[in-house]
């Protein structure tokens, strides 16, 4: 029975999931942007609703939220799914983001917190979550001069994985799965005083217990770990979805590290400093982030 469900998800499902995305990438490919965008976030209006995911969206919003009446819900979530529809249209066109240009479609404030990064010879790290659309944040980055590195999690299907890669190919840096073997090259990176750009708000089983938007979740530890073993500056970077396919980057100053000489203290210290601006992010725009995650333990 192991061996068929195997055989039914790495040659039937997978590569059929694939071929529907390469379809849609490719469709998107083929539209001016800001049709992309449009047609994504209609497709993630129509089918965001129907999938299961949904339920673990509405609770985890009424429970951070207990106040929220259902038609807020209602429209958080749909809004929700317009953003990730969004961000999935945009994909295929994010060589056109340059923030820098003349009538950018993003405003980037804070860019001189980029330039300390790229001019001051040591490493960095640089935050972010699943908000807006967040490759947009080390694309300001990059398009400053800065080299960003990614680490990222690799998706469950392998073809898919590639697809996604394959848009981020114009951020110019490498890209490091998380897990055993992409620690191990994300501290020769660093060493070598290369920047990194983290997504750092999903759950990890083996983390450590932060509070989050107000309730204790299990919370990666690794960008606090690097940071405080390479003591090198680390840079919240927020970004905003603003109307359509236009957005604003903020990159805020370095956090404080603690510096206590107790290393795992200093590292829960830090991760809540984290974790608390995420929340700060996210109570803000709670349409724009990706409710759908099992963020939490079981009430």
């Amino acid at each position: 029975m192991a061996g068929f469900k195997s055989f039914w998800v790495n040659r039937i499902v997978h590569p059929s999931e694939a071929g529907l995305t390469w379809m849609l990438y490719a469709a998107f490919g083929l539209m001016p942007l800001d049709m992309a965008s449009w047609v994504g976030g209609a497709l993630g209006r129509a089918v965001g609703a129907r999938l299961k995911v949904t339920q673990n969206a509405r609770r985890n919003l009424k429970r951070i939220f207990p106040d929220l009446t259902e038609a807020d819900l209602d429209r958080i979530v749909t809004e929700m799914w317009d953003n990730l529809g969004r961000t999935a249209g945009e994909h295929p066109h994010l060589a056109k983001f340059d923030p820098y240009a003349r009538n950018s479609r993003v405003e980037v404030i804070g860019g001189e917190h980029v330039d300390a990064l790229r001019d001051d010879g040591k490493t960095g790290l640089l935050f972010a979550g699943h908000i807006a659309n967040w490759e947009i944040s080390p694309l300001a980055g990059v398009k400053r001069g800065l080299t960003v590195n990614l680490v990222y999690r690799r998706a469950n299907n392998p073809f898919f994985d590639a697809i996604v890669q394959k848009g981020r190919a114009v951020l110019g840096g490498d890209l490091y799965p998380k897990g055993s073997d992409g620690a191990k090259q994300v501290l020769r990176a660093m060493i070598r005083g290369d920047h990194m750009a983290m997504l750092v708000d999903q759950k990890m089983n083996d983390g450590i217990l932060i509070p989050f938007l107000g309730i204790d979740a299990m919370t990666a530890p690794a960008i606090g770990e690097l940071a405080v073993r390479f003591d090198c500056p680390v840079v919240p970077a927020r970004v905003e979805r603003l109307k359509g396919a236009r957005f604003r980057v903020t990159f805020e100053a370095p956090l404080v590290k603690p510096s206590t000489g107790d290393r795992k203290a200093d590292v829960k210290v830090l991760m809540t400093t984290i974790n608390d601006r995420l929340s700060d992010w996210i109570r803000a725009r709670p349409e724009q982030w990706l409710w759908v995650h099992n963020r939490w333990p079981a009430e």
